[in-house]
């Protein structure tokens, strides 16, 4: 990987959080488009590291966001350093935006861009955004806010069906936003260049849902963890959408910052195929018109089927 290093802004987030931290030998950091599996991915590695389903603080502390700007990067970095537990860092900032460590494991998780439009739009939904705002000036203050957001915050449209095509198609959005599939093909195209690193490993959301077993027997092959047999299917059930959404008070991001209208609604169905009911005549092509204008064959192949998709199982 090349050295510079890409700065990703938004009002929510800011990859110069990161200037200054200090790796340590076994990091983790997973970085992850917006709903595409963030959660379930730090469930799994908070359950491959303790060996237990029982954690010891809720799952947001135990992998505190980095980049979000609604809390002090100075808390952060101190929360950080005084963890002695393998830390497993969540960011939502590209492969290209973040400090690359090659002592580090850098994983990421793909998802159907259309599955991720009706996700989207359900998180939007239940985010409260007072809060969320009032955090951010808190920690950031409000100075930059004309600059980033020049024509105030986005109207959303009544329809979801017209909500569902804004995501997907907008010109004017920038690989720096934090929703809509400009920013979230940019975000795994930068890993799909370098998924052939030793460190760098790309999962994907078909997969862990048709394969949850395997799956997770992957991830623990490539954090080095070896796990008890005798304990492996509690886990494995632990890391289930159901027993999840069961936990949702514990495990929700940000559930200690108060981010969400309803928290059990976060993890809300977990399902993929929705979109197609979004779907009339000709809307196939005028889907795969816009993909083919930002990702790859073979990139688009692997966000719609998996590594199945491209022929991997």
């Amino acid at each position: 990987m090349g050295d510079a290093v890409r700065r990703y802004r938004s009002l929510l987030q800011d990859s110069r959080r990161w200037d200054g931290f200090e790796f340590r030998d076994d990091d983790i950091v997973i970085s992850t488009p917006s709903k595409c599996g963030t959660t379930w991915m730090q469930m799994q590695c908070a359950l491959l590291l303790f060996q237990s389903t029982a954690l010891p603080a809720p799952l947001t502390r135990l992998s505190p966001w980095l980049d979000v700007q609604t809390e002090k990067v100075e808390s952060v970095f101190a929360e950080l350093a005084g963890q002695t537990h393998r830390r497993f860092i969540k960011s939502h900032t590209p492969l290209d935006g973040l400090p690359y460590d090659p002592r580090v494991t850098y994983i990421t998780v793909g998802r159907d861009p259309r599955d991720v439009a009706i996700s989207w739009d359900n998180h939007f939904n239940n985010m409260n955004l007072e809060t969320i705002i009032n955090h951010r000036v808190e920690t950031a203050g409000m100075d930059d806010f004309e600059e980033l957001m020049p024509n105030g915050f986005p109207q959303s449209p009544e329809d979801p069906v017209e909500r569902f095509w804004k995501w997907i198609e907008p010109g004017d959005l920038t690989d720096d936003d934090v929703s809509g599939m400009v920013s979230m093909v940019n975000h795994l195209r930068t890993f799909w260049e370098q998924r052939d690193d030793d460190n760098v490993a790309l999962f994907h959301y078909a997969d862990m849902k048709a394969d949850l077993d395997g799956e997770m027997r992957r991830l623990a092959s490539v954090l080095d963890v070896a796990v008890d047999e005798s304990t492996w299917a509690g886990l494995v059930s632990a890391a289930t959408f159901d027993r999840m959404r069961d936990r949702a008070e514990e495990l929700a991001p940000q559930v200690t910052h108060g981010f969400w209208n309803e928290t059990s609604r976060f993890f809300n169905k977990g399902s993929s195929g929705q979109w197609q009911s979004y779907f009339g005549p000709g809307d196939v092509a005028r889907y795969e018109a816009r993909l083919h204008e930002l990702a790859t064959p073979d990139l688009a192949a692997w966000m719609h089927g998996g590594w199945k998709g491209v022929g991997k199982a």
